[in-house]
């Protein structure tokens, strides 16, 4: 447990970013967070603004209640605004807009909205401000991204193989592909920090074959790294059994049988929301053991150079939306686009 207090270092790490975003003097800044952020990195965001000179506001709206019996620490998407009226107005007036929301803004349905008035959304993940500090993002970290980005738009095929036994094939024409180097700069865009990560989102039965999951990879909405092998065998975008032994199969069966069960049998929990892989040369597969679950919300482990991302879940660009979400981390991949890697052994190809 870290303790909870201000650093002249966090406060630096936050100016760090906001001057990235072009953050100036005079200029508004909105703080937008629900009652239960964490209340010191928005004391960071307010602190750090103050010292550029901007005019920082704070909006906070209440967390609403969750919307499934069942414990949900991540869903992908923040539904904090519920569309309040006053809130979207505020959001609009501000040039810059720190997220500091559980969730974070990035598949909220608001977003659209906001992105439109020409506001840009500097997504700050729910992360104790210590390692938040450690991957402040540089400026030689945009470059990679935004080239891995253009290979993955370019592309008719992805494929991931291992020695664990994975063999999965995606169908990449259509995919909505998205990369973030930690910081944004232009009007109507969005970023995350922590950064260093490229995704895809496959259009509808895009994906099959078998993802192996093996002892040591994460699942991070149970913020756990597996103990035991998992093998998912997907067809048509869905997982459609998981296989192995022990307490890592029975957690995904169990969590993914409920949210159908409350989905009126749906299967939108089982498909695939994202693939892609980490590009983050300073993040740490290791992190995860080091902070309580409170103090971290995992991103690190999402950007960590040379995972293959797997994500199940809400996927707007085929057509799917639950609040059923498992990001995960999948180590020593290899990772091909049309043929050529991009990942070898879950290292980056230069």
């Amino acid at each position: 447990m870290l303790t909870d207090r201000i650093e002249a270092a966090w406060i630096e790490a936050f100016e760090t970013v906001l001057r990235l975003c072009k953050a100036e003097a005079g200029m508004p800044v909105c703080l937008l967070a629900e009652s239960q952020s964490r209340a010191l990195n928005i004391d960071l965001a307010e602190l750090a603004a103050l010292r550029l000179g901007c005019r920082p506001m704070r909006v906070v709206v209440p967390t609403p209640p969750q919307a499934v019996p069942l414990p949900v620490r991540s869903t992908g998407a923040s539904r904090a605004l519920q569309g309040h009226p006053g809130v979207s107005a505020a959001l609009a007036a501000c040039p810059l807009i720190l997220d500091l929301t559980l969730e974070g803004l990035l598949h909220a349905p608001e977003l659209a909205g906001i992105l439109r008035a020409g506001s840009r959304v500097m997504m700050v993940s729910n992360e104790h401000p210590e390692a938040l500090a450690r991957l402040v993002p540089r400026p030689e970290d945009e470059a990679p991204v935004k080239a891995a980005v253009k290979r993955a738009r370019a592309s008719k095929r992805m494929t991931v193989v291992s020695a664990a036994g994975t063999d999965l094939t995606i169908a990449m024409e259509g995919a909505a592909t998205a990369g973030v180097w930690g910081w944004t700069d232009r009007p109507g865009t969005v970023a995350h920090w922590p950064g260093g990560v490229v995704v895809s989102f496959p259009r509808a039965s895009s994906v099959n074959g078998t993802l192996v999951l093996d002892a040591g990879d994460v699942n991070l909405t149970f913020k756990r790294y597996l103990e035991r092998p998992v093998r998912l065998r997907l067809e048509d975008d869905h997982i459609v059994s998981i296989e192995g032994e022990g307490t890592d199969a029975e957690l995904m069966r169990r969590y993914l049988s409920a949210f159908a069960e409350h989905e009126g049998g749906g299967r939108a929990a089982y498909a695939v929301s994202h693939v892609g892989w980490g590009m983050n040369p300073r993040a740490r597969y290791e992190a995860l053991a080091m902070y309580d679950r409170r103090d971290t919300n995992g991103t690190e482990l999402r950007a960590f150079a040379g995972n293959f991302l797997f994500s199940t879940g809400a996927n707007e660009f085929a057509g799917r939306f639950t609040e059923g979400h498992f990001d995960i981390p999948v180590r020593n991949c290899t990772i091909a686009l049309d043929g050529e890697p991009v990942v070898v052994e879950g290292r980056l190809v230069a």
